[in-house]
């Protein structure tokens, strides 16, 4: 057995395998903070990364969005020839994590597509390198206009299970520019039947019409197949008031999640810190979360 993430020094995250990670973040019950951050974007201090901001105010696991894995630029690191992983987990003590989107050339848009870098898109060199740079889990998503189907995420995961040694999430927290639903139970069953461990959906309140009722859904579907639930806050209200981050927190841990993500879209590509901060106290109050906060990467 492992230690539940909550109660976990760095070393002891940082030495997990990928199914011991995904058990320790179940044994933690519903009081996973996942931050993302534009991690290509002059970070909200400047001189130290987004990733060591967010984990300062309570983040137990770091998303890097916008990142070309074949070309990375991380700024805030000094060394840009060193391996980005490498230096983020001796920074930050935390399991790291990066979007790669899988591109559907052939989907029906709802607005304007946005072309994006082969580094950034899923793609077998793009899975192989993530596995030569030692990243914890890869979001198989979609960000805003980059036209990503639930069938071409469905399609590469399998490919990902084939050649990478880490947590695969899938899924959508909104619609990715395509004229689909952002959360749909077959399209789900196909992601697990596919081998993805963790299933991502939009937070209840963050896209109009997605309800308690079918995060229910999604969570017994998920939870019976043995896989987690990451409910994220990708629609830009990361960056409303910390009462609103709040219900929000509440409202998706009822239901039944594993992970609550806080998207990018504040200040330097990053959530507001008082906003990481209090999705943190409101799933698993001051105590839990001045541990982590407090804790040396050092331990």
């Amino acid at each position: 057995m492992v230690k539940r993430l909550i109660s976990a020094n760095a070393s002891e995250m940082l030495g997990m395998t990928a199914e011991e990670l995904k058990q320790s973040i179940r044994a933690s019950e519903g009081r996973t903070v996942m931050s993302e951050n534009v991690a290509t974007r002059e970070s909200f201090v400047g001189d130290i990364t987004n990733a060591e901001i967010a984990r300062a105010f309570g983040a137990d696991l770091i998303l890097l969005n916008g990142v070309d894995v074949l070309h990375p630029d991380i700024l805030g690191l000094e060394d840009r020839e060193e391996n980005f992983v490498e230096q983020l987990h001796r920074l930050v003590g935390r399991p790291i994590g990066v979007n790669l989107e899988p591109v559907d050339s052939q989907a029906s848009m709802a607005e304007d597509r946005l072309e994006i870098a082969e580094g950034r898109q899923a793609n077998l060199k793009t899975i192989k390198e993530i596995e030569r740079l030692g990243l914890d889990y890869v979001c198989l998503t979609g960000n805003p206009g980059t036209g990503v189907t639930n069938r071409q995420i469905e399609k590469t995961i399998m490919v990902t299970k084939e050649v990478f040694s880490g947590l695969i999430i899938a899924g959508k927290m909104h619609g990715a520019g395509v004229s689909e639903p952002v959360a749909d139970l077959e399209a789900i069953k196909g992601f697990i039947e596919a081998g993805a461990d963790i299933i991502l959906v939009p937070a209840v309140g963050t896209v109009p019409g997605f309800d308690d009722a079918e995060l229910k859904a999604v969570v017994k579907l998920v939870h019976s197949e043995g896989g987690l639930v990451l409910s994220a806050i990708g629609t830009s209200q990361e960056s409303s008031d910390e009462d609103t981050i709040k219900e929000i927190a509440i409202r998706n841990k009822i239901c039944g999640v594993d992970i609550q993500h806080i998207g990018d879209a504040g200040f330097g590509g990053v959530a507001p810190v008082e906003n990481i901060f209090a999705l943190s106290k409101a799933l698993r109050g001051i105590r839990h979360t001045a541990s982590l906060m407090a804790r040396s990467i050092a331990r």
